[in-house]
Order: structure tokens, then sequence, then C-alpha cells
């Protein structure tokens, strides 16, 4: 895909990151060069970066060496991080200068690479005509980890042909205009969707990628303003915090012709009060790790329907079906589980077969969320068969956190649920049964879980009880502390 963007629009820039800008025709030298520093021996290339220029060339690049990449959320502990890589087991680690401490000696399998390494090499590269490699469209492209309802992560196998299929499929929905188009990034290049909405998008059409280090609302608006932004991926979290700086209003947005929303449900309040606002539509979409990630959404050629997730992408069947059995397909406007297949759902997960068998059933990929489509084959997300909560955008396994709580030495018993937050989407909830004698302390016990958990998955709150809640068979009743939560 780049190799053909960079033949078609050799001078047109390919990314934007603080004062540098490479053309298409630089950014394909960088990789060529990046690639062969890589050496072409195949295996898997961790990266943990934040946004910055080598995150944008890096998944290129480990294509280009025949390696699968693995991007890890610069934002994981230690705990967390040494799992992963004794998982996936990665020959090289390309990591941030400011991260390398944290890494060091959690899996010795693999050699380091800092970024200010390989940024050295960057005139070197650039000077340099370099050869891309192609990998074989079935082998392995990417291993993107996501929550795991165990409480530990699960490593999703995609291959290159699902990858390149998904970001076609998505065209058919939502066509970009070809060299022409300028894509504000402020989601973490690592994640799945800032991946398929921004940086694929653009090696695909041609189109810009202004990417930022992260989401900052003064640094959004003025770059809305001085880059001539033309397409906006964001979630809500997004599009809630940026309605309420104080500069919003004044932000010239006339250039600004379309948004996507993913990775967590929008309001139907927020997109209106957006729309009216800016005057740019917001194609809300769904998807999953599993799926590519893309599985459907509102169309840019057809009625865009406000609290659904739109349409199948092309070569791709949704389907609702019974809970019980999962194998009944259920008419419109009845609830059941969401499933889905087409060439863009991953292999499997990495060394999880029973994971895998549960997820794959018959060709299907059973996503765990609740559904319903209406009249016109619009589908609806209504409710989660599983536990997940996603916290702004961020999917988080409760079991995970309850397994941290678990380890303080004065915790008994634990359990977490999501609660609905008007920025956030939901957050966190904890609730603790300490052991006798043992005094309460909210705030040690934040710090406790800060210590071994990414900052998104710490509890908003931790409340002290008596006594776990019950059901009839004596396992912990979540029914009762999700309404406690709500109430």
């Amino acid at each position: 895909m780049l190799e053909a963007t960079a033949q078609e629009f050799p001078a047109r820039e390919a990314v934007v990151f603080g004062g540098t800008r490479w053309t298409y025709a630089q950014l394909r030298r960088v990789v060529a060069g990046f690639s062969t520093q890589l050496g072409h021996q195949g295996g898997r290339i961790a990266t943990l970066l934040p946004n910055c220029l080598l995150a944008c060339a890096a998944p290129y690049a480990v294509a280009a060496a025949g390696a699968q990449l693995v991007p890890l959320n610069p934002l994981y502990t230690a705990r967390e991080l040494e799992y992963m890589l004794r998982d996936a087991a990665p020959r090289i680690l390309i990591v941030d200068d400011a991260l390398v401490e944290r890494v060091e000696g959690l899996w010795d399998g693999c050699a380091l690479l800092r970024v200010s390494q390989l940024a050295a090499c960057f005139e070197t590269w650039l000077a340099e005509e370099g050869t891309l490699e192609l990998p074989d469209a079935d082998s392995d492209g990417l291993l993107q980890y996501t929550g795991g309802s165990s409480g530990l992560p699960k490593g999703v196998i995609l291959t290159h042909r699902a990858l390149a299929t998904n970001i076609a499929q998505r065209e058919s929905l939502l066509p970009v205009a070809r060299g022409c188009e300028r894509v504000l990034c402020v989601m973490p290049l690592f994640h799945s969707y800032a991946m398929a909405m921004g940086l694929f998008l653009c090696g695909y059409s041609g189109s810009t990628l202004v990417v930022q280090p992260g989401y900052h609302p003064q640094r959004v608006l003025d770059a809305i303003r001085d880059e001539g932004i033309t397409i906006f991926p964001g979630s809500p979290t997004i599009f809630t915090g940026l309605m309420q700086h104080e500069a919003f209003a004044g932000t010239d947005w006339s250039r600004v012709h379309t948004c996507y929303s993913g990775s967590a449900a929008l309001s139907s309040e927020t997109l209106e009060r957006w729309q009216a606002a800016t005057g740019a539509p917001i194609y809300e979409g769904y998807g999953q790790t599993e799926a590519g990630p893309v599985l459907s959404f509102n169309p840019q050629r057809g009625p865009v329907k406000v609290g659904s997730v739109g349409i199948a992408v092309a070569d791709t069947e949704i389907e609702v079906v019974d809970l019980d059995e999962g194998t009944r397909a259920l008419p419109a406007g009845e609830r059941g589980e969401i499933r889905a297949r087409g060439p863009q759902v991953m292999r499997g997960y990495l060394n999880l077969p029973q994971e895998t068998a549960e997820s794959l059933r018959d060709g299907w990929l059973y996503t765990g969320d609740i559904g319903e489509f209406d009249a016109d084959g619009y589908l609806y997300i209504r409710d989660r068969k599983k536990d997940l909560v996603i916290v702004g955008g961020y999917n988080v396994y409760p079991r995970e956190v309850e397994e941290v709580l678990f380890t303080h030495p004065d915790i008994v018993e634990a359990a977490v649920v999501g609660q609905p937050d008007a920025y956030r989407g939901e957050v966190l909830r904890a609730f603790v049964v300490l052991r006798a004698g043992a005094a309460f302390d909210e705030e040690a016990l934040r710090e406790y879980c800060a210590a071994r958990l990414a900052r998104y998955k710490l509890p908003a709150r931790i409340e002290a009880l008596e006594a776990m809640p019950r059901t009839s068979v004596n396992k912990t009743d979540k029914k009762v502390l999700k309404a406690r939560v709500r109430a």
C-alpha cells in the first residue's frame, strides 16, 4: 500500500509531527532504511512508543522486514508489559528512551532499540532510495493485545490480508478523496482505531496524517486552524472535552467535512451538539480488535442514524443471534449477541486455543456485545454480554483490576463494576471487604493500584463494604453493585 501510494503521490505530505514534515517519498525511504535496520528475519517486533514519527513508520517497516508487529501501550506498567512480552516473545523491542528502565529485564529474549538510536539514522535513510520487500499476504501482520475476561490480555492475530482488506472495506462506506485530505490524529497510534482510521486510512488514500503527541484541547483547536484539517477521527471523550473548552466556539471548523467516532458509544446528545456547532457530521461505527477492527459504519452516501453504528462494511455479514445457543438469527427489533464474519476477522488468539474456540465458531466471530437491527438493517449496540468496561475508549476488564486488589494484604474480597460518566463514558468503581482489624484508606489503595495498573484502569472510587452482596449460589452479585453505583 505504501509503495503504491508513494509512487502515485511522491511529493504529497505523508506525516506531520511537530516541526517535521515527510512526503510520501521520504516516508518510503525511511521505512526502507528502517526495515533494513530491523533485519529481514521474520518473527515478531514489538513497539513501546508514544505518538511520534517512528510510531508512524514502524508498522510499515516491520511489515517490510517480514515480521509481525506487536504494538504495546506506553501507559502499561512493568507488571502488565512483562506478561505480554513473555507471551509474544518478540526478537526486537523498539522503545521510547523514557521507557527503557520500565522494560529492562522483563524479557531477555529480545534486543532493545531506542528511539534516539533510530532517529539518528533518519538523515541517512532519507538520502537513500532503498527497496521494500513485500510480505506474504497470508502471513501474520499484527499481534494486538486486548483485554481478557480472565484478567489476562489476549493477543489477537491478524494477517496482512485481513488488515489490507479491512482498509478497503472501510472505503466502501466512507470513501476518502485521494491525495487531498488532511487527517488529524490525536488518538494513540498503538491502538487499532488510530491505525485503521488514521495511519492506514492516509497510507491508502494518499492523505496527510497530522499527528499530535496526545489529546490536548488547545493543541487540537490550533491544528484545526493551522493545518487545514479536513477529517477528524475522535471519540466521545474527545468530542465532549473539546466542546467544553473556552476556545471551541471561536474555532473555524469550515474545512472539516468529516468526523469519525469509535472505541466507545456516542450519545445522541453529543452527536447533535457537535454537528450543530461545527457543521461536520460524525459517522459512528463499530468494531473490535478481533475484526480487523472495522465491522460497520454509518455510510457517507446514505442515511446517518443517530444512536446507530450503521451497516456492515463490504463483504461482511453481521447477525444478531439468540443468547442461549448463538445459532438462531433474530429478526429486526429483537436483541441478541452480535456475531460477524468476513475476510478481516482474526486468525485467533495467540497461545489461547480455548478462548479462540469460544470466540470463533463455524466461521463466525462472536463479539460478546448485545445489539439489534432496525427495519432498515442499521445496527444498534444495546449492552455488553461480558463485563467489559470502556473507559475513555480503552477496554478494561474488571477481573484484571480485581486481581490486583486481591493481592493487597488487607483485602479479603474485591469487585469492580462500570459506572456511567459524562466525560469518559464509563469509569471504574471498586468495592472491597477488608480483613478484620484493617483500617480503610482509599487513597493508599488507589496508590497501590497505580503502581500495578495503567492509569485508565484505576478505580475512580473505592468503597469498603461490611460484606459483598451474594447471589443464590453464593457468587458476588454484581447486579446489586451496578444498581448501587447507578443510584
